[in-house]
């Protein structure tokens, strides 16, 4: 991978879908029968290029695909395993929650025999850009939230374990496609903070053998722009700061920058991609306030260990204020470096 520079700006993972490549994604839902294989992929490949054209053009170091392929985030990933049933909806009306989110029940062991289709993912946008590349994958903790264990799993901890080797697995096949930047999604363990030490142990054992740069992402939910729990990391430090990765990805922008000294507990060679950006928020915040937010992270951090981007990913924002809020962040992360000489 390219040498990033100092105080490097990223994104989360997912960007904006175009309007078109939305009421596409509706038609075919809808209409299945209406488009081939190659019709889907094209249309993909499209809203790749441009979520890749939009990071660049803002500015950005490490890129990611957009996570076009995905469906609010994780909800996709269910497609690829087998031992599924889907559940109805509870609730369809009213403000959107995330108890309106898809629920499976389990009514088979869990297999992926065809893996979870990141690495395609990551090919795709390889073919596209040269630019350096972060790869987002769900990790098992959380996409066991959406998956009621049945007669098969006991419980979502068994569920759990059943996830974390193909989890596993995809890492390494993305490791041994080229890819050297992954982020491992886990927001439901900053929701559920109750038993750190165990958390500890089940990253460590969804990273092992898994030989690229990784960063744990922890928000506290982004379904609809809304959180899902009591937004304090707090109680998984120091624990988290020992976690089995290269970096901690946290969102700090919605919180006004509550908690932000904890970053002082997150020793070298540990770095931390720091959330400056509300990406649950319609207003754009100007570059001079996030060099001051910035500078603050650096009261705690050294630079050399600080990626910034926003507080999670762009899914659920619209893309022009997506486009002005990256551009913003990159011309923020400028003024510090100007002024620091960086």
């Amino acid at each position: 991978m390219s040498v990033l520079p100092l105080l490097t700006t990223s994104v989360i993972g997912s960007w904006s879908f175009p309007g078109w490549y939305a009421r596409l994604g509706e038609e075919i839902r809808l209409h299945p029968e209406l488009f081939g294989a190659s019709d889907r992929e094209e249309a993909i490949t499209d809203a790749v290029r441009l979520a890749i054209d939009d990071q660049l053009r803002a500015g950005v170091d490490l890129i990611s695909d957009g996570e076009m392929q995905r469906v609010d985030f994780n909800l996709g990933f269910y497609n690829y395993l087998t031992g599924l049933q889907p559940l109805p909806p509870t609730r369809r009306w009213g403000p959107p929650a995330h108890d309106q989110r898809d629920k499976y029940l389990c009514v088979a062991p869990l297999t992926a025999p065809n893996g979870l289709g990141i690495v395609t993912e990551y090919q795709r946008a390889r073919m596209l850009t040269t630019a350096p590349l972060k790869v987002p994958v769900p990790g098992p903790f959380t996409l066991a939230g959406c998956i009621q264990g049945g007669e098969v799993y006991r419980d979502r901890r068994a569920v759990t374990e059943a996830l974390l080797p193909l989890v596993n697995r995809e890492m390494k096949q993305l490791v041994a496609s080229g890819a050297t930047f992954l982020q491992l999604d886990e927001p439901s363990f900053a929701c559920r903070p109750e038993d750190p030490e165990e958390f500890l142990h089940l990253i460590e054992r969804t990273v092992q053998g898994v030989n690229a740069t990784i960063s744990l992402h922890m928000c506290f939910g982004n379904f609809r722009a809304r959180a899902v729990g009591h937004r304090s990391y707090r109680p998984l430090f120091p624990h988290l700061a020992r976690a089995r990765v290269q970096q901690l990805a946290l969102e700090f922008a919605s919180r006004e920058m509550a908690e932000i000294e904890l970053a002082a507990q997150i020793k070298p060679p540990m770095g931390l991609a720091v959330g400056l950006v509300d990406v649950k928020n319609t207003w754009v915040e100007p570059p001079t306030l996030i060099a001051e937010r910035l500078r603050e992270v650096l009261r705690y951090i050294d630079p050399d260990r600080v990626h910034i981007t926003p507080d999670c990913g762009f899914s659920q924002t619209a893309r022009y204020i997506a486009v002005e809020k990256m551009a913003n962040l990159v011309k923020g992360v400028q003024l510090v470096r100007e002024s620091h000489k960086m």
